[in-house]
């Protein structure tokens, strides 16, 4: 089986440039992860992001609040429910607008980051990969 993550490093949040969803969706089948995708390319606003990452990726209902309650919701209490073999994020359609300018991008993007290294203090692989509508 080709390995098309051999490359990325396991704890990383970066472009989705060359990978396809479907690719990615398959590596974390392959590697026993969990998938995790969101396709945002109707959201306009914080709150619209906010509420399709946390129903896409089925987070509880809290995880939809805020970016606070985001990364709440996507680390203690997953490391709280057991041993976590890894994990496959997508966030494909970013919206790039002005409720959504580039500030807000990038505080979303910060908080996959630190739940990236969240789980890699913890020797658990996370991987997200995102493009921008």
């Amino acid at each position: 089986m080709e390995m098309p993550l051999r490359n990325v490093r396991p704890n990383i949040v970066q472009s989705i440039r060359a990978f396809r969803v479907p690719e990615l969706q398959e590596a974390a089948q392959g590697l026993g992860h969990h998938f995790l995708y969101a396709n945002l390319a109707n959201a306009q606003t914080k709150q619209d992001v906010l509420d399709l990452i946390g129903q896409q990726f089925i987070l509880p209902t809290h995880g939809g609040k805020n970016f606070d309650a985001l990364y709440d919701s996507m680390t203690d209490p997953v490391h709280k429910s057991g041993p976590q073999p890894g994990f496959i994020a997508v966030l494909e359609h970013i919206p790039a607008n002005v409720k959504f300018d580039k500030e807000a991008r990038e505080q979303l993007l910060d908080i996959f980051r630190d739940t990236a290294d969240y789980w890699g203090d913890r020797k658990i692989p996370f991987r997200c990969f995102y493009s921008f509508l």
